[in-house]
């Protein structure tokens, strides 16, 4: 079985038997997908009681980033190849999925492409160093304001830098541009502009997945980051908190 879901931003309570009575039939060669946003950010208590709490889960959770992840922390993870692509263990079935790469699951090949630029940052990125910075951030905070500040709360890694952007076309050429499914943080630029009714500009990644969706033969294409759960189109869905089955 393979299951989709979108960001979980650190609350991971959709995944209790409860929420998910599915995984009672469910063991390790079977998965559960995250489209970004997993919430991997720190070693605090809180994070370290749920990542042992999902390592008890019977099945093997997957993820591709998003913009908000610790990519400091991300680095520090061993890196392996893995149902033909890379990633990196974050437990012993917890993998997150490296950008660019293609995975074949259950017989399915799914394309996976992590990252996404941040929309919470119009009043910009604070550098913790900055001899101002505790003032800057009191004003910011009382006053509710759209920030970030460095590696911290913000990474510049969000988005994808040229290599992995070569790396992803290089892994579909050797498909010859024909997968399953599409597994992505957020959406190719036509998509986008559909589903937020324009109210979101493109960027480099999208523009750039939006050349994958032109190019590349797949089923489905699966997105988080836009915080709603609908078909976008017959074959692009947005994913937030619903789990749905593809395989």
């Amino acid at each position: 079985m393979i299951y989709l879901t979108g960001d979980c931003h650190g609350d991971y309570g959709r995944f209790s038997t409860e929420n998910f009575p599915e995984q009672k039939e469910m063991s390790r060669e079977d998965y559960v997908i995250v489209c970004g946003d997993f919430g991997y950010w720190d070693r605090s208590a809180w994070q370290e009681w749920w990542r042992k709490w999902l390592s008890r889960k019977p099945f093997t959770l997957l993820w591709v980033d998003g913009n908000h992840e610790n990519y400091d922390m991300l680095a520090e993870l061993p890196e392996e190849r893995w149902q033909g692509g890379r990633i990196h263990r974050v437990s012993e079935n917890i993998f997150h999925l490296m950008r660019g790469q293609v995975f074949t699951l259950q017989g399915a090949r799914i394309f996976a492409f992590g990252g996404a630029r941040s929309h919470d940052i119009q009043d910009g990125i604070l550098d913790p160093q900055a001899p101002d910075f505790k003032r800057k951030y009191k004003a910011l905070r009382s006053r509710n304001a759209w920030f970030r500040v460095n590696r911290r709360s913000w990474w510049e890694e969000e988005m994808p830098n040229e290599e992995e952007f070569l790396e992803g076309k290089r892994n579909l050429e050797r498909q010859d541009w024909k997968v399953d499914y599409i597994v992505t943080h957020c959406a190719p630029t036509s998509i986008q502009a559909i589903a937020g009714a324009g109210s979101f500009q493109p960027d480099a990644l999208t523009d750039y997945l939006e050349e994958i969706r032109r190019r590349c033969s797949y089923q489905r294409w699966f997105f988080g980051h836009y915080h709603d759960n609908r078909n976008v189109t017959e074959k692009d869905l947005m994913l937030y908190e619903q789990i749905i089955r593809i395989w």
